[in-house]
């Protein structure tokens, strides 16, 4: 004779809303939990867990997918061209979050690069078939399209960075304004006056912000910005090293360097040194990310570390929660969606 536990209320199998009411929480919460979501409390999970135990609940994956439209897929897309990808460390160590917290679940990651317009309509046409159940979009622009297609398919996503201060869409970010202030708040308080700051690409919100971290950080030090001693990067090594050459001639007394990313520090330094500049004698050098990058530099570069790994832990969390929860985005509330982490700032020989 089967025992009681093995059997739901209709004498069958038991259901997912058989374990909701014994563990007494929601549909929603017992799917977290079955799906490896992190956004749930040991106790709630205790609770499910101990439910699932006394029913007997065994989840048919392949059923449950069939059945909800599931692919048990996610894809990481990288509106990017791969040679970007595997130059910048910040896309590794993006991936090996998001790899790390995905090896929990049951789901499967895929890699999608969409750097160029054919990429991008080969990418809308398998999103159009609903073959992924979510996507994770790093390096996001403010005139890329992709967030407001996948809005318009309906289908669960999460950015690495806001487009915007009005970003709709769930997104995990570090705290660029504040590692802008910390970068130029260390250069200060070593005495440095002519700061100069090579931004990002300045259609990405996280450059904008760190360029008003830097103005409002001297600024509060009574050291108003000198819009000559800012020069436009794109977060590459050349970028770094045409715009430091670009500062040079124009501000020649600099003294300090504050660069948008390691990458773009290191072509920064190449510059500096070509034009006979020691660092951090003449010119002290702060970058951005806390990359490999920094620490094999010579000098070691001091930079703002942003806990970029942690991003991607912190953007599967969220896109479980949005798979698993399936309500339109706009019914729930923005303060649990939009994750900013803390950075903090790793002094090093160059500065």
């Amino acid at each position: 004779m089967a025992s009681h536990g093995a059997r739901g209320r209709s004498g069958g199998r038991p259901t997912l809303e058989e374990v909701a009411a014994r563990a007494g929480v929601g549909r929603g919460t017992v799917s977290r939990v079955i799906n490896g979501s992190p956004r749930v409390s040991d106790a709630t999970r205790a609770a499910v867990e101990a439910a699932v135990a006394e029913l007997g609940y065994v989840p048919n994956t392949a059923a449950r997918a069939l059945a909800a439209n599931r692919t048990d897929a996610i894809a990481l897309v990288v509106p990017e061209p791969e040679t970007r990808f595997f130059a910048e460390p910040y896309f590794s160590d993006m991936l090996k979050g998001v790899g790390a917290a995905i090896s929990d679940t049951e789901m499967q990651l895929l890699l999608i690069f969409a750097g160029s317009d054919r990429e991008r309509r080969r990418l809308a046409q398998y999103l159009a078939a609903h073959r992924v159940d979510g996507v994770l979009l790093v390096s996001v622009h403010a005139d890329d399209p992709l967030p407001d297609l996948l809005a318009q398919l309906e289908i669960p996503a999460v950015i690495s960075g806001p487009r915007s201060s009005a970003e709709t869409l769930p997104s995990v970010d570090s705290d660029n304004y504040g590692g802008g202030r910390q970068a130029v708040e260390h250069l200060l308080s070593g005495g440095r006056r002519r700061i100069a700051h090579i931004t990002g690409r300045l259609d990405v919100y996280g450059a904008q912000r760190r360029i008003e971290g830097y103005r409002d950080a001297l600024s509060d030090a009574g050291h108003e910005a000198d819009e000559a001693l800012i020069e436009a990067g794109d977060f590459t090594e050349e970028g770094g090293r045409r715009a430091m050459a670009a500062l040079l001639e124009r501000r020649p007394t600099l003294d300090a360097v504050f660069a948008a990313s390691d990458v773009t520090a290191a072509g920064a330094r190449q510059a500096l040194r070509e034009a006979g500049r020691r660092i951090p004698d003449d010119v002290a050098l702060v970058g951005y990310d806390d990359s490999a990058i920094a620490r094999h530099m010579d000098p070691p570069l001091t930079s703002v570390r942003q806990p970029i790994e942690e991003m991607g832990h912190g953007m599967i969390d969220l896109l479980l929660t949005e798979i698993a929860d399936r309500r339109p985005s706009a019914s729930r509330g923005l303060e649990r969606r939009q994750m900013v982490l803390a950075t903090e700032l790793v002094p090093r020989s160059s500065s």
